[in-house]
C-alpha cells in the first residue's frame, strides 16, 4: 500500500479503509485510538458540532457524535503522517503529490473527476471525483516548501463531507 493507493481509493469510494462518513465517532476511535479533539470540544463538551478530531494528517469532522467529514492533510516537502490503519509506515512516504500525478492515477483507476470551480481560483485549483464526491485541493508551494517545482500545483488536502 502506498500513499497514492490510499488517495485513489479515497477518491473512488469516499472511504478510507473502514472509515466512512456516518460512522459513530466511538467506532472510529476504536479503530484509530483516541483522537486529538479540537479545542472547541474541550471547552464546550463533546456535543458541539462541526469540529474535527485529529490523528496527525487525518481529521474526522464530527456532527452529533458521528463522522460528517474526512480530511487527509498533506504537507508538501515532508513525509506523510497518517495513522497506521490508514497507511502503515506512513512516514516512509513523501507527502509531496503533484496535481498531474494524482490526476493520472485517478484516470488509470477509472475514477471520473472534474474541475471544482468553487475552489479553483488564483494560485489554487481543485477537482471533485464522481460518484464519491471527494474534493482534492492543490496550490502552488511557498518559498519555504522544499519541492522540485515551485511553478506546479501540489496536493494540500483531500476531503469528503456529508451534506
Amino acid at each position: 500500500m502506498t500513499l497514492m493507493n490510499v488517495l485513489v481509493d479515497f477518491a473512488r469510494t469516499g472511504r478510507i479503509g473502514p472509515l466512512h462518513c456516518g460512522m459513530p465517532l466511538t467506532e472510529a476511535e476504536d479503530l484509530l485510538g483516541p483522537g486529538r479533539p479540537h479545542p472547541a470540544h474541550i471547552m464546550k463538551g463533546p456535543d458541539i458540532d462541526g469540529y474535527p478530531y485529529s490523528w496527525n494528517g487525518l481529521r474526522l469532522v464530527v456532527t452529533q457524535r458521528a463522522v460528517s467529514g474526512i480530511w487527509i492533510n498533506l504537507w508538501r516537502g515532508s513525509t506523510a503522517k497518517l495513522p497506521p490503519l490508514v497507511l502503515p509506515d506512513s512516514e516512509s512516504f513523501e507527502a509531496t503529490v503533484l496535481r498531474e500525478e494524482l490526476v493520472t492515477a485517478l484516470d488509470t483507476a477509472g475514477c471520473h473527476h472534474e474541475v471544482n470551480s468553487v475552489l479553483t481560483f488564483g494560485e489554487q485549483s481543485s477537482i471533485l471525483t464522481q460518484p464519491a464526491e471527494v474534493c482534492a485541493v492543490f496550490s502552488l508551494p511557498g518559498r519555504d516548501h522544499h519541492v522540485p517545482h515551485h511553478d506546479r500545483h501540489y496536493l494540500d488536502v483531500m476531503h469528503k463531507h456529508t451534506a
